[in-house]
């Protein structure tokens, strides 16, 4: 300890200290740039990500046809999401009109944007490791996703290897199309390309915070009426990108806020996740009553909200655990369908992952045991491919 230090002093020396070492970590996790890349797919694995046989992706390497994998030394082909997304455009051209969706899954005239808030009071329920996954999932099925990091405290930020006080300059989160004054940002120049295909950011740092702050100064100023009310201010800014994007993941900090307020109304989908504890459950209680009361003052002011679907998400869910399984027997029993048939299961493939920052979808093979993997693989994948067929419901297709 330094001697005549105040409180604020120390407080400020410990986040730089602790701000330095994380650059350095990132610096070693990620040389020598200190930037992520996605990890390369085989022909088993683009296979699957497309929905075809592995035989068909051959062919069209021998043919000549689509982009030339990578010859690895023991012969096989290696593809990144770059070229499996050509593949998938390649398809497509080959299919006929109604079958082209199963390919190349993008959005159709006429198909909304899909807006999905990602939310809850608790701190732990998972809500950003919800978010990551789900982002690189869509991403990873050829949708054309841009996640956005509404938590000052800037976690899913660091899950694309952003560290916030170092990488995000002002005015370049989503505060800076959201406010109020001449320094309004277009949306299109807060959002950055990251190292996943098809998968753009709008990060977050501390200054997300400051929207909670210039609101209420807003309504008092008159600002913040009619088209310019501050619940209506983030679904008016995607409208400026809506044609670039199928899908939007929205990650909301573990508050009832002004923003979780502006991406409540924004959304098209809801994603409340719950730790199956009881203390969970008594906070999820009272995220319910309050978002309940400020969607009422809402809609009491003009704000018509458009929920295609709201589900509830048990996230790290122990089937062996008694407790757990009675909080969740509980839930299905009080909201049935509305609770999501699959739960995300507790790994420590997801908890290893997320020391390097990564998900599930970019660890290599080998990375950990491959049957743990394997599980808590197909687990998100069951989660993910439940929203994603909500998503094609919403959009009408298979009807």
């Amino acid at each position: 300890m330094v001697l005549d230090e105040s409180p604020s002093e120390r407080i400020s020396r410990y986040s730089q200290l602790l701000s330095g070492q994380l650059q350095r970590l990132r610096q070693e996790l990620y040389p020598p740039e200190a930037h992520k890349n996605l990890r390369a797919f085989s022909s088993v694995d683009v296979a699957r990500l497309i929905g075809v046989s592995e035989s068909t992706i051959r062919q069209l390497d021998l043919d000549g046809e689509g982009p030339t994998p990578t010859r690895l030394p023991n012969g096989r082909r290696s593809y990144t999401l770059e070229q499996i997304n050509d593949i998938r455009r390649v398809l497509a051209e080959r299919r006929r009109p109604e079958e082209v969706i199963n390919v190349f899954p993008q959005r159709r005239e006429g198909e909304k944007l899909q807006v999905i808030a990602c939310a809850n009071f608790k701190g732990g329920s998972a809500k950003t490791t919800t978010s990551t996954h789900l982002a690189h999932y869509l991403a990873l099925r050829g949708y054309r996703v841009l996640a956005i990091d509404l938590d000052p405290q800037a976690s899913l930020s660091a899950m694309f290897g952003i560290q916030p006080e170092f990488d995000v300059e002002p005015n370049c989160t989503l505060f800076g199309a959201l406010r109020y004054d001449e320094e309004r940002r277009n949306l299109s120049e807060v959002i950055r390309p990251t190292y996943i295909d098809g998968l753009d950011l709008v990060p977050a740092n501390l200054e997300l915070a400051e929207f909670e702050h210039i609101v209420p100064t807003a309504i008092a100023t008159g600002a913040s009426t009619g088209e310019n009310i501050f619940f209506r201010r983030i679904k008016n800014v995607l409208a400026e990108v809506e044609d670039a994007y199928d899908i939007v993941v929205l990650d909301c900090p573990p508050q009832l806020g002004f923003l979780t307020l502006g991406a409540l109304f924004a959304s098209t989908g809801l994603l409340i996740t719950l730790h199956p504890q009881m203390l969970d459950l008594a906070s999820c209680n009272q995220f319910l009553g309050m978002s309940s009361d400020l969607m009422a003052v809402i809609e009491n002011n003009g704000g018509e909200m458009n929920l295609d679907w709201m589900r509830f998400l048990i996230t790290r869910h122990n089937p062996n655990d008694s407790p757990q399984t009675r909080v969740v027997g509980l839930l299905r029993a009080l909201f049935g369908e509305d609770v999501m048939t699959a739960p995300a299961l507790e790994s420590t493939a997801v908890a290893n992952a997320g020391l390097e920052k990564k998900s599930l979808y970019e660890l290599e093979p080998g990375a950990i045991g491959r049957e743990t993997l394997k599980r808590a693989l197909e687990s998100m994948d069951s989660v993910n491919g439940e929203i994603e067929q909500l998503l094609w419901s919403s959009w009408g297709r298979g009807e």
